[in-house]
Order: structure tokens, then C-alpha cells, then sequence
């Protein structure tokens, strides 16, 4: 196989990013946007250049939050907020907001993204009891929710539902027992169908599912804004940029616009079920390619693997660096792992084309019998 045969059957030529985030984005909405860039829908200007409080970029953002709402069965006592500062300002965020002065939290600790989450709110007021913590298994799997001792009285729960680094992920909802469910879905939202009914809050970076980097949105149900304290800083507060629909200042108006047409995107392609169908199929041909292997090791436990990261080893570092290396060759970038996993990593988020997973699986077997 030579580069230009892994390639040739790709629009424009383009390779397989199987980059951890920014993600791959659909090539449609691409050309939409490309498209639009000098003069939107007959507007005069691109999005880039308009006002965010114009009349076409409110009806921008508000499509945008009508089909995420439509995607994801939002219910009706939720708000939508497209903000700012990434996924890792609501480590910060949510403890300021959203937990009273000295009441306790619980964290479900299965990966980087979870610990840096405790590091967080420990610099706040109250207790931070990390109720299950991964490390001693190197994160390779996640708890069940409902055997874990959860502290009734606590202000919120928090897990990440989705590893990048280890690839590990939850592939079901936590039952409603009366505790606030606090998610960071950065990495898994919209591949597969959520009760957003029983998380209190749930939030992501666009980046990894959605689109550009640029903006988090955070889906939080209204009862919660009630326990925002007086003399938030105001960019930090949830209540005021509720209140704003997110345009207390200017927003992130690009990526917001991006999101919003690979949600249009989603919706024409079957909306969350196709896509959670067809991640299951996307990440089967690559774990059918380790668990077929005495040569590749895959890092997460069967039963909590990740459908978005999938996390693998080679007998050694240095066939783990040619590895990734030939794989570059041929057309597919961005393999390599985390240093605290090893050996490699393949991101295949919604809009990741299958075909590239048959690449990735055949070049495996291709580079196993050539070095194993």
C-alpha cells in the first residue's frame, strides 16, 4: 500500500486524522462553510466579520441550540450555553458555581481528565472526596455508578465519560437517585443516545465531536442556576450567561456557527442513533484487528472500551515508533499514544470515515506479519 493509494479515494486528497482533537470534521460541512466564507447566505459578509448582536447571527445561534436540543431530547428546563475558556475552565467553573460554601462533592477518578478535574476543585471551599480512583490498574477501565459509596448529602457527583488518554468510556447513563450527575462528555457527546434527564449538568469542548476549537457547551438544568452565589465574576457566572443566551459578550461565533451545521449534519445522517450505530461499527474493525492479534495489546478492559479512542500496544516502543511512523507514510496521522499509555491511539469521532478504519485494521494485520 503507497500513500497515494491510502488517499485517492478521499475528497480533496485529504488523509486520515485520527488526531485525538481537533477532530475530523465532515467534508460537507466543510465545503458549506468554505462556501459561505465571503458571503453567507447573501448576508454581505462572512460570519467571521458579523456582529454577533445582528439579527443573522441570533438566528445562527439559536438553530444551532434548536438542533442540539432536537439531537440530544433536551428537555425543556435545561439551557443550552455556548462559552468560552475550553472544557478545563469548567473544572473551576462548576465548583464556583454550582457548590454551596463547605458543602462536599464526589469525583469517579478513570482518567487524566477526571484527575485534573479534582486538582481543580480542590482549590475551592469544601471537601473533594474522590470516591473510586482507576490509578492502580493505569485507568484501563471504568466502575459501575450504582455500587459506588456516593455520599447522599454531597452537592454533585462527577465523572468524565469518556478517556481520551486511556480510552476508556461509559457506555450508559447513571440511574437517578436523588444526587446531582455532573459529565464531562468532551469526547463522546452525540456519538451514542444520553438521558440528559438524569445529569444535572453536562459539558464539552467542541473540539472533539462538534467542531472547531473555540468554545464548551454546557447543558445545565435551570433549578441548578438557583445556587450560583452573589459576586460571581461575571464571565464565570452560569446564571448571567443564561440569562444573556450566551451573548453577555461576544461568543465564540465561529465555532458556534460550525457546530450548528454539523448538527444539520447529524440530523440528514439519521441524528445520534446512526451515529451511535455507526460508531460501533467503526470501532469493531480496529478492535477486531487487536483482539485477533498476539501482537497488539489493547489498553481499556473489554467491557468499558472506548467507541471514540481506542488505546493499543505493541511488544515493543521502538515497533511502536515505526509503527506509527509507516502508518504516517500511508495516509494516516496523528497514531501516536499518550506517554502515560504507550503505544498508540486512533480517535474516530462521529464524522471519521469508516473507510478509514478498514485502513487502519488492514495496515495492522500488513504490519504485524512484516514484524511480528
Amino acid at each position: 500500500m503507497t500513500m497515494s493509494a491510502t488517499i485517492s479515494t478521499q475528497p480533496y486528497s485529504r488523509i486520515f486524522n485520527f488526531s485525538a482533537g481537533p477532530c475530523t470534521l465532515p467534508v460537507e460541512v466543510l465545503e458549506e462553510a468554505r462556501d459561505g466564507l465571503m458571503n453567507w447566505n447573501g448576508f454581505g459578509a462572512s460570519v467571521l466579520e458579523m456582529s454577533h448582536r445582528s439579527k443573522a447571527f441570533d438566528g445562527i445561534l439559536n438553530t444551532a441550540i434548536e438542533d442540539l436540543r432536537e439531537l440530544m431530547g433536551i428537555p425543556a428546563n435545561y439551557k443550552v450555553l455556548f462559552l468560552q475558556g475550553g472544557a478545563s475552565l469548567q473544572f473551576s467553573m462548576i465548583p464556583m458555581n454550582l457548590r454551596p460554601h463547605g458543602s462536599s462533592v464526589d469525583h469517579i477518578v478513570t482518567g487524566a481528565w477526571g484527575k485534573k478535574s479534582v486538582e481543580a476543585s480542590n482549590l475551592y471551599g469544601g471537601k473533594t472526596s474522590v470516591i473510586y480512583d482507576a490509578k492502580e490498574s493505569n485507568y484501563n477501565h471504568t466502575p459501575k455508578l450504582a455500587g459506588l459509596p456516593i455520599n447522599r448529602d454531597n452537592a454533585y457527583v462527577y465523572f468524565t465519560s469518556n478517556e481520551t488518554i486511556q480510552g476508556v468510556n461509559y457506555l450508559s447513563d447513571p440511574e437517578v437517585d436523588g444526587n446531582v450527575w455532573i459529565c464531562d462528555m468532551s469526547s463522546d457527546i452525540l456519538s451514542r443516545p444520553v438521558d440528559v434527564s438524569k445529569y444535572g449538568l453536562i459539558f464539552a469542548g467542541v473540539q472533539k465531536n462538534m467542531g472547531p476549537a473555540g468554545a464548551v457547551l454546557v447543558i445545565i438544568r435551570e433549578d441548578l442556576l438557583e445556587r450560583v452565589p452573589q459576586g460571581m465574576p461575571p464571565m464565570l457566572d452560569y446564571r448571567l450567561m443564561a440569562e444573556n443566551n450566551s451573548l453577555y459578550n461576544t461568543p465564540p461565533c465561529w465555532s458556534i456557527y460550525m457546530c450548528g451545521l454539523v448538527y444539520q449534519w447529524m440530523k440528514k445522517n439519521g441524528g445520534v442513533a446512526a451515529m451511535h450505530v455507526r460508531n460501533e461499527n467503526k470501532a469493531k474493525l480496529i478492535y477486531d484487528a487487536i483482539d485477533n492479534s498476539a501482537f497488539y495489546k489493547g489498553h481499556a478492559v473489554p467491557e468499558n472500551r472506548s467507541r471514540m479512542n481506542i488505546t493499543f500496544t505493541l511488544p515493543s516502543e521502538e515497533l511502536g515508533k515505526q509503527f506509527v511512523a509507516e502508518a504516517k507514510a500511508e495516509g494516516m496521522i496523528e497514531l501516536n499514544g499518550h506517554r502515560s499509555v504507550g503505544g498508540c491511539r486512533a480517535s474516530i469521532y462521529n464524522a471519521f470515515p469508516v473507510e478509514g478504519c478498514q485502513a487502519l485494521a488492514d495496515f495492522m494485520k500488513a504490519f504485524e506479519l512484516a514484524n511480528g
